[in-house]
C-alpha cells in the first residue's frame, strides 16, 4: 500500500538557474505573477479558452521548471488543454519567446491549444486526448531505466482525467515496476468540462485510492509555491504522486470554481480586470 504524506510548509534558500535568477519566496512570487499575466495576454490575444484548468496548473509548473525540472529530466503534460500553462513555464525559461508566444493558436502555429512534439524537444508527446499521457511518461521511465540513463520523469495529470481506465492501467505498470524516477502531479481543481468532478463522475477522495497502490501519496497546496517545491525536491524510493489542491481560474474573481471558464475567451473588459486583479496580488 502506498504511504500518505501531508507536508509541513518549507522554505529553501536553493536556487535555480534561468533567465530571472530565483534567489527568494518573494523572487518566485513575481515570476509567477509574470507568467500569470504573461498567460492571460497570450490567451486574450489568440481570442481562446482554457484559461481556468491553465490557472490551477500555473503555480506547480513555475515552480517545477525554475525548482525541479533539470537536464537530463523530462516532463509530459498529459493535460494537454493546460498548454497555455507549459508555453509560458518555457517562455519563463528562456526556451521559448515573446515572438513564439505571438503565434499561440494562430494558423500554422507549432505552439497548439493542445502541445504538439514537433513545437520543442522539450514537448515529448502529443497530449489532446486526456488520459494517454501517464502511460506514456511511464514508458519513458521505465526506459531510462533499461538504458541506465539519469534523469527523472514528471507528469501533469488533471483530476478529471482519472475517471480514464488508462490512468489506472498505467498506475498498475509503474507501481509494480516500482518507477521511482517518476513524479505524477494531479492537478485537483475539481471541476471539469461538464460539471465538477463530483457530478460527472465521483473520485470521492482520491488520494485515498491512490494509497492502494505501492506509490508516495502527497497532497498539498497546489497554490502554496514553498510546500511545491518541498514536495517536488522530496526524493522517494517508490513512485511519487503529489496531489494538488487547487482552485480552478485562480486569482480570478470571476473566473474561480466557475465551470464556464474550461471553455470561455476573455472579453476586453473581462481581461482589463483580471490584468488588474493580478497586478494586486
Amino acid at each position: 500500500m502506498g504511504v500518505f504524506r501531508q507536508r509541513p510548509s518549507a522554505v529553501t534558500n536553493s536556487s535555480a538557474t534561468s533567465v530571472i535568477h530565483i534567489s527568494s519566496a518573494v523572487a518566485m512570487q513575481e515570476l509567477v505573477k509574470r507568467a500569470k499575466l504573461r498567460l492571460l495576454r497570450m490567451h486574450f490575444e489568440a481570442k481562446v479558452g482554457h484559461l481556468g484548468g491553465n490557472l490551477s496548473c500555473l503555480d506547480a509548473l513555475i515552480v517545477l521548471y525554475h525548482r525541479a525540472l533539470a537536464e537530463p529530466d523530462q516532463f509530459v503534460l498529459s493535460k494537454g488543454h493546460a498548454a497555455g500553462a507549459l508555453y509560458v513555464a518555457l517562455w519563463s525559461k528562456g526556451i521559448l519567446t515573446d515572438s513564439d508566444l505571438q503565434t499561440f493558436h494562430q494558423e500554422g502555429t507549432e505552439l497548439a491549444g493542445h502541445p504538439i512534439p514537433a513545437s520543442s524537444p522539450h514537448i515529448p508527446f502529443a497530449t489532446g486526448s486526456l488520459g494517454h499521457g501517464l502511460a506514456n511518461a511511464a514508458g519513458l521511465a521505465l526506459g531510462n531505466r533499461l538504458q541506465n540513463k539519469p534523469g527523472h520523469v514528471y507528469c501533469l495529470t488533471s483530476d478529471g482525467e482519472w475517471q480514464e481506465g488508462s490512468n489506472w492501467e498505467a498506475l498498475i505498470f509503474l507501481a509494480h515496476n516500482n518507477l521511482s524516477n517518476l513524479t505524477i502531479l494531479i492537478d485537483e481543481n475539481g471541476i471539469q468540462g461538464f460539471g465538477t468532478t463530483a457530478e460527472v463522475a465521483s473520485l470521492d477522495f482520491l488520494a485515498d485510492k491512490l494509497c492502494r497502490f505501492a506509490v508516495d501519496v502527497d497532497v498539498i497546496d497546489g497554490h502554496d509555491l514553498s510546500r511545491l517545491e518541498s514536495a517536488l525536491k522530496t526524493p522517494s524510493r517508490r513512485p511519487h504522486v503529489i496531489v494538488l489542491r487547487t482552485t480552478k481560474g485562480k486569482g480570478i474573481s470571476f473566473m474561480e470554481n466557475q465551470v464556464a471558464w474550461h471553455y470561455l475567451p476573455m472579453s476586453g473588459d473581462q481581461y482589463r480586470l483580471a490584468v488588474q486583479q493580478v497586478d494586486c496580488q
